[in-house]
């Protein structure tokens, strides 16, 4: 599958460029679609697989399958419909993403960030760690149900005016109508709403966002910055009745677009750092699984502690990773040992130290505690010495800590946390 095309096709694709999507798909991995046909299945015939999808989207004959709907509860109360699709379709649907992700990337703004390669999370953390030290007021806007309610024939449009590519277009099309298969068997046709799940409903998103959203807000408001990713956005006001003024705007201009604020996610958020006296229904706001209130701080040039409006992992985040180390039930599992419980432990802690951390990292030492407490009491049920000895469990931990301190990685910290 490296070699080009050169038979006579309606549409000239490269057989390479499938190739290439094809290794994108399996480095990311991701679950069975309608077709239950796992990334192993699929590569057990990989040669002929991967030749049916180029044959069928060089002939124009490629129809999508339906989508796969896998229910994800949300952190907030209810679930969210993912659209998992198949791993063919999902070579497919990246091999257009590819094509049109340079051209469509490009004319995204600066303040866009998610989804987009070159930016992060952490990227519009810091940016607004900034902003919020320049303005005093701060917008908080949700979108409610963005992927499943954009309007097909608006972002149509959109996708046409940037996307010269034929069957580029044909695909696109295709995919934003195929329909969607319940747990229960039944089909859902779609009329609107690209499936979170899909490779090309991210940049299709975005796409949508930058006519709806961003070069409204450019053409409107071009002194207020902003910040968004995907769904989630800020925009900074210089005072309470210049976001209320926008608030109202904002719901007006989606309106127009078919889409709506979500009511109890979009607020007005005051950025300012206050006494006591001072009087602020809502005085701090999460964004990206940070929270940004009012903190004392150090101020680098002196080390003097002074107020400050920053951002420290949220409640939220922190709630969610002792949910994910609970699930992992390292504390009856006695039979393994402690380098097998590090084995699973430290990736998890890794990623989360490298995110989280970044900014207010001593936000982290109640899940540091939480994982020490966790081994901590593995200790006790692992051996029978150490069985209602919790003073001298923690002794043997913390000698640990302190003459193996890369054992676990959040040991390097001297934010450890404590063992009792």
């Amino acid at each position: 599958m490296t070699t080009t095309n050169t038979t006579n096709k309606p549409f000239m694709i490269e057989k390479r460029r499938v190739y290439e999507a094809y290794k994108a798909v399996k480095s990311n991995q991701g679950a069975a679609g309608v077709d239950s046909q796992t990334i192993e299945q699929f590569e057990a015939d990989l040669k002929g697989n991967l030749y049916k999808i180029w044959n069928r989207m060089s002939s124009g004959t490629y129809f999508p399958p339906p989508v796969r709907a896998v229910p994800i509860p949300k952190k907030s109360g209810g679930e969210r419909i993912l659209g998992v699709p198949t791993v063919a379709d999902r070579v497919a649907q990246t091999v257009v993403k590819q094509l049109i992700e340079p051209d469509l990337d490009a004319i995204f703004l600066a303040d866009s960030y998610g989804y987009r390669p070159g930016k992060s999370a952490l990227d519009a953390i810091g940016v607004t760690r900034k902003r919020c030290w320049k303005y005093d007021w701060v917008l908080e806007f949700d979108i409610k149900g963005l992927f499943d309610n954009i309007d097909h024939e608006l972002l149509l449009r959109a996708v046409r005016k940037h996307v010269q590519c034929r069957w580029a277009l044909l695909y696109i099309e295709r995919w934003l109508r195929a329909p969607m298969k319940r747990e229960d068997g039944t089909i859902v046709e779609r009329t609107c709403g690209t499936p979170q799940g899909g490779v090309v409903s991210p940049i299709l998103a975005n796409l949508f966002m930058h006519y709806a959203f961003d070069l409204w807000m450019a053409r409107t408001n071009p002194d207020l910055p902003w910040c968004r990713y995907a769904d989630d956005g800020l925009v900074h006001c210089r005072t309470e009745q210049e976001a209320e003024v926008l608030k109202t705007a904002l719901q007006a201009r989606l309106s127009e677009c078919q889409l709506e604020l979500h009511p109890t996610k979009t607020r007005i958020v005051c950025c300012k750092v206050m006494n006591r006296r001072d009087a602020c229904p809502n005085v701090k706001f999460d964004f990206l699984g940070y929270c940004f209130r009012p903190r004392r701080v150090m101020r680098p040039s002196d080390r003097k502690v002074i107020g400050g409006f920053t951002p420290a992992v949220s409640l939220t985040a922190l709630k969610a990773m002792r949910a994910t180390i609970r699930d992992l039930n390292i504390r009856r599992q006695t039979h393994v040992s402690l380098a097998a419980i590090a084995q699973k432990l430290n990736p998890l802690l890794r990623g989360w130290i490298a995110y989280y951390g970044r900014y207010s990292p001593s936000a982290m030492h109640p899940l540091f505690r939480y994982v020490n407490m966790t081994l901590l009491v593995w200790v006790q049920r692992k051996f029978k010495r150490y069985k209602g000895h919790t003073v001298r469990a923690a002794h043997l931990l913390e000698k640990l800590a302190r003459t193996s301190p890369d054992f676990f990685v959040h040991w390097r910290l001297k934010m450890r946390g404590g063992f009792a």
